[in-house]
């Protein structure tokens, strides 16, 4: 889920931090400018791992900061394809389901990733899965008891396994005219986003199997 990327930058050091050993000030800078950034490619930056190589600081003429070119390692958040992580339902729509790790939401089940047979419920805003069933429309399966649907809430902790990842470099663009009316420029993309399922045996609620195992247990 989280691993370390090598990365070279010049970073300039403020007057007023020169009281700080020069590690540490380098170490404050390159958090303000990479904590909470995707780089394309790479991943999610969390923070600095450890400064690897810093040359002498230099002064620019005209700006009185000190600059110095670091290399560093960044932990980055980036989860590989077939890695099983445990994540909590933030929502539920007739696209499919949104994952949150706290500090990253962009995790998404599409309608393909999910258990089979399984409906969306508008009343509950959540699917369900309903396992054994030989429905196969989302009708049928709302006809079915609600005491046999296994739901999949909000809230929730699922193990989900990730299927792929996407980088977005979209740059934001001026409005575009056409024939006099003004129209808004498309929405931007997200710049990172993963994508994962449920559809197999194990993953999903970690709830529905804590009671497969429980029963298990009493046989």
């Amino acid at each position: 889920m989280f691993v370390l990327s090598v990365v070279r930058d010049k970073i300039p050091i403020h007057p007023s931090q020169f009281g700080l050993p020069p590690e540490q000030a380098l170490i404050n800078e390159l958090n303000k400018k990479y904590a909470n950034r995707v780089l394309h490619d790479v991943g999610l930056c969390i923070c600095v791992f450890d400064i690897a190589e810093a040359g002498e600081g230099k002064v620019r003429y005209g700006d009185g900061f000190l600059w110095y070119t670091v290399v560093f390692r960044l932990t980055v958040f980036r989860p590989f394809p077939t890695e099983v992580i445990l994540a909590k339902v933030k929502s539920s729509d007739e696209n499919g389901i949104q994952l949150s790790v706290g500090f990253f939401e962009d995790m998404w089940i599409p309608l393909v990733h999910l258990p089979q047979p399984c409906a969306f419920d508008p009343n509950e805003r959540a699917y369900f899965w309903l396992p054994g069933s030989e429905a196969t429309s989302s009708h049928e399966l709302l006809d079915s008891p609600v005491s046999e649907r296994l739901y999949i809430d909000q809230g929730e902790i699922v193990r989900a396994r990730v299927e792929s990842d996407e980088f977005c470099d979209d740059e934001p663009g001026p409005p575009k005219a056409s024939e006099g009316v003004l129209i808004s420029g498309e929405a931007r993309r997200l710049p990172y986003t993963v994508t994962c399922t449920i559809a197999e045996q194990g993953l999903g609620p970690t709830s529905w199997w804590k009671a497969v195992e429980a029963t298990l247990d009493e046989g």
